[in-house]
């Protein structure tokens, strides 16, 4: 037995007859007497019979029928408190990011979400491999992930809300002779020693079509997620890096140039489930992310 079934049963008993209860519910007779039919196969004893030309409840169908009454106002009330969860705007949203985009968003997020009755926040740093963060929607309300311009895009198993496409230049040690380039190109920096992030992770790509379109491989000096550490051991001479322009955070000692000849572009989403999104209060960080976003974007020097 459902809702629907145990509703047609007690209006039946209310109102007396079959076509009453279908004008009630705005449906047809025979959609009436069909819900009945397969309530009834849930019930071992009779719960109408005829009485003359009328369908009416027997003992047994008017006890359900009172039942009913229980479950549509214990119904109504889970509905409500469904509604009250999602309507709650200082509920607790949980928000997982990559180093760099934890860097560059979170702050303002806890600056945007300051006053009361704001959402309350519960911060993971996740730097995964690109493949990895979709599976994170299942712990983490809201993910901030980044995929290459040419990577597969995020599979339809989550939703993803657009926040930056940003460029990747190369980080150079300050003095060194591609600083005076306004530009770099492959073969520019393809015999010098290379800072880079470890296999499986999305910058890797890039730096692989550097190496194709270099028509050669490059040295891999050193391996290093972490930006600010990769800003260090440039700084100090050990190599030179690709760098996000807008989120990473500017080092003194370290110069910035675009890179032409490869896609030099990562976008950075917001990767969510919709049952989590249908909250008012990740609707609300989703949000301002986006307004994050667009400062970022916009106070952020294009390069040095």
């Amino acid at each position: 037995m459902d809702e629907r079934q145990l509703r047609v049963l007690r209006e039946l008993g209310e109102l007396g007859s079959v076509t009453a209860a279908a004008e009630a519910l705005m449906v047809t007779p025979s959609a009436i007497s069909q819900q009945l039919r397969l309530l009834q196969r849930s019930v071992p004893v009779p719960l109408t019979e005829r009485e003359g030309r009328r369908l009416v409840l027997t003992p047994a169908g008017r006890a359900l029928a009172d039942a009913a009454i229980e479950v549509e106002t214990a119904l109504a009330r889970a509905h409500h408190s469904v509604e009250e969860f999602l309507g709650q705007t200082d509920a607790l949203v949980s928000v997982a990011a990559f180093h760099s985009a934890a860097a560059a968003f979170l702050p303002r997020l806890l600056q945007a979400l300051a006053a009361p009755g704001s959402p309350q926040l519960a911060f993971a740093d996740e730097d995964v491999a690109q493949g990895d963060f979709p599976p994170l929607t299942r712990e983490y309300d809201i993910v901030l992930a980044h995929r290459l311009d040419h990577a597969a895009p995020w599979p339809r198993t989550v939703s993803a809300t657009a926040l930056l496409h940003e460029p990747l230049d190369v980080a150079l040690p300050s003095g060194h002779p591609l600083t005076a380039k306004t530009q770099l190109t492959p073969r520019d920096v393809a015999d010098e020693p290379w800072i880079t992030v470890h296999d499986g992770f999305p910058l890797m790509a890039t730096i692989e079509a550097i190496a194709a379109a270099a028509g050669r491989r490059l040295h891999l000096a050193h391996r290093i997620n972490e930006f600010s550490v990769v800003a260090d051991v440039v700084a100090a001479g050990a190599g030179i890096a690709l760098m996000p322009r807008w989120t990473a955070r500017p080092h003194p000692e370290v110069t910035l140039r675009p890179l032409a000849g490869v896609h030099a572009r990562r976008h950075i989403d917001a990767l969510h489930r919709p049952e989590r999104t249908a909250r008012t209060a990740v609707q609300t960080v989703l949000t301002e992310l986006q307004h994050a976003a667009a400062a970022i974007s916009s106070q952020a020097p294009t390069t040095k």
